[in-house]
């Protein structure tokens, strides 16, 4: 066991809390991997759902690294496959109402990097410190909603 600089033991504080697993490793485990979270980005604020769009927009993503992370996500539970029925057939996904939930945390992400990197992110370079000052009143996935 690693102690830390105050003398805590991470499994001493998970017992006092009564849990078994930290649950930021957790979380880290099933939305860590790389191009997790590009891909339930993209599904949720894009709204892709087909293999080919997800290969074709997520920088860096090869075939066989997103076909993985899919099926993890789908172990998961925060994504399901529909089998598409039709010449030719073909599969889509979906995000669960837990992959769902990620919205939030791609939010916080975007809140982050707005504020402590807009030299990167904007053209103005000016941090945004919150939602409404980034987008108005409109939620994440309505900035994104190229359908309205």
């Amino acid at each position: 066991m690693i102690r830390t600089e105050n003398g805590v033991v991470l499994k001493d504080h998970l017992d006092k809390w009564g849990m078994k697993v930290c649950p930021v490793d957790r979380s880290l485990k099933i939305i860590g991997q790389r191009y997790a979270l590009h891909i339930l980005r993209n599904m949720i604020l894009l709204k892709q759902n087909r293999f080919n769009q997800f290969l074709h927009s997520i920088e860096g993503i090869n075939t066989k690294t997103l076909s993985i992370r899919l099926h993890e996500l789908e172990e998961y539970s925060l994504v399901e496959r529909k089998m598409i029925p039709g010449k030719p057939a073909h599969t889509e996904y979906y995000p669960t109402k837990k992959g769902m939930a990620v919205q939030g945390i791609l939010a916080e992400i975007v809140l982050f990097s707005t504020r402590y990197e807009p030299e990167i992110i904007f053209v103005d370079k000016k941090p945004r410190n919150n939602m409404k000052a980034l987008f108005g009143t409109r939620s994440l996935s309505e900035v994104y909603d190229f359908s309205a």
